[in-house]
């Protein structure tokens, strides 16, 4: 298996974008913390968070079916690349999650991007973000349109969790790494 370091040297050649890494820096957290409520491995969990988009930088139009080739530059085997492909179900792939970390990675993409614009919009950014805040937001369509509720609904109902706990977990782990998402 690769380290996190060898992730971040692949993450960093094929994504310029900062609002990119920033990105995969709050999935990977948010994976991480998941991983660990579930009794997984927060280093796996968090390296396919971290490079989940790992194509979508430089090859936008080929999301999810570049990413094999991409990570296979450091070993990642095929389990690795199917949970990384799964996230993108029914969007730009036919890759399904079926495991329950691809579960939650296909859940919390979407849902980290709806958490990061409230965190935007608030003075004091993730500190004393709570489920409340996010959920106002959430039914707010004009806010942070670009976010698929309906995809991160359907995330929660294959990972069986309750959507406060979800979003809960979610603001924990963002709440943890404010700095290295750019809040």
């Amino acid at each position: 298996m690769f380290t996190r370091e060898q992730a971040l040297g692949l993450l960093r050649k094929y994504t310029k974008n900062e609002h990119l890494m920033h990105h995969a820096y709050c999935v990977e957290a948010v994976m991480r913390r998941f991983a660990a409520k579930l009794g997984e491995d927060p280093e796996y969990w968090g390296l396919v968070g971290l490079l989940h988009d790992i194509d979508w930088d430089q090859f936008p139009t080929e999301h999810c079916h570049k990413a094999p080739e991409l990570l296979r530059e450091i070993g990642a085997d095929d389990d690795f690349i199917h949970a990384v492909c799964s996230h993108g179900w029914g969007i730009c792939t036919d890759v399904q999650p079926t495991k329950t970390m691809e579960k939650v990675l296909y859940t919390v993409d979407e849902l980290c991007g709806l958490i990061y614009a409230t965190a935007l919009m608030r003075p004091e950014h993730m500190k004393g973000m709570t489920v409340k805040s996010v959920k106002k937001k959430w039914n707010s369509k004009g806010f942070a349109a670009g976010v698929n509720r309906d995809l991160i609904d359907r995330g929660i109902e294959m990972i069986g969790m309750d959507k406060d706990e979800v979003i809960s977990l979610a603001i924990e782990a963002l709440a943890n790494v404010e700095k290295e998402i750019g809040l």
